[in-house]
């Protein structure tokens, strides 16, 4: 089994397990971490997930060696994007990506932990991911320029938009290793931490953001990610009509615990 789910409270860490070729995706593990992201989604027992690669890699990629007995791209067609689909239904009419998961729109926040490689189709993954944890000596790189393999899984959509466009070019034109203080720098990472620990550290990031109240963190992630592409207006309303609901809801709920004297001077904990 290649793919395994390890739960914690309302913390799922999803793992991705082929050490052996340094966690590079083969259309065995892409489907099994496509499953698994869609059970994690559709879960009330859940409500963040941690992608993590076992054995010191994230992801090298796509798996070459199985790339190499195909006889041309029409071997995998069956991954091309219909010619009518539902970007928001996730188990119906969408193929999965080459790299699994990376065509999903979940409702749920996935946070990275990354450790060694994260390249080519890897570096994909981890752009999927809403926020990444980088160790001190993992990196990112359009590692497949050097094989003639383009970006073909969100690699030339996500990218610029995380770091703009002239950065995204000099990256993946050239290809190079983009280590992860860089990836701080550039905002290709949020948090760099020692070699060892991203796993933990992503789970430590997951619990806190799992412990307040889930409708108001999935309104104000689905708004983030919406408003791409819009004018000022337009996503300020679409900002308002997904959440005035929740206001209604949870946000009059805990302004009567801050009332009752929860959260004073900003106390993260007494919520």
């Amino acid at each position: 089994m290649t793919v395994s789910i390890e739960k914690s409270d309302r913390v799922w860490t999803v793992i991705h397990n082929r050490p052996e070729a340094r966690n590079a995706m083969d259309p065995d593990s892409a489907d099994a971490l496509q499953a698994a992201f869609l059970e994690f989604d559709a879960s009330d027992e859940a409500d963040v997930a941690v992608f993590y690669g076992e054995g010191g890699a994230f992801c090298a990629g796509w798996d070459l060696k199985y790339a190499a007995t195909l006889q041309d791209t029409s071997e995998i067609s069956d991954l091309d994007f219909p010619e009518s689909f539902d970007a928001n239904d996730n188990g119906g009419a969408m193929a999965r990506g080459p790299m699994g998961p990376s065509r999903l729109h979940l409702s749920k926040p996935v946070i990275g932990a990354i450790a060694g490689p994260a390249v080519a189709g890897g570096m994909e993954l981890a752009l999927w991911c809403d926020c990444r944890v980088m160790e001190q000596s993992a990196y990112l790189g359009v590692y497949c320029r050097r094989w003639g393999i383009p970006l073909l899984d969100g690699g030339t959509v996500r990218l610029p938009r995380i770091v703009g466009r002239g950065r995204a070019l000099e990256i993946a034109m050239t290809g190079r290793k983009v280590p992860a203080e860089e990836c701080l720098r550039i905002g290709l990472c949020e948090r760099v931490v020692a070699d060892g620990t991203c796993r933990e550290a992503a789970e430590t990031m997951a619990h806190e953001i799992a412990r307040f109240p889930q409708a108001c963190v999935r309104a104000d992630r689905a708004s983030i990610y919406g408003q791409s592409g819009k004018g000022l207006w337009e996503a300020m309303q679409d900002e308002w009509v997904g959440s005035i609901d929740v206001a209604n809801q949870e946000g009059i709920a805990g302004a009567g615990r801050f009332s009752g004297g929860a959260g004073r001077s900003g106390d993260f904990e007494n919520i």
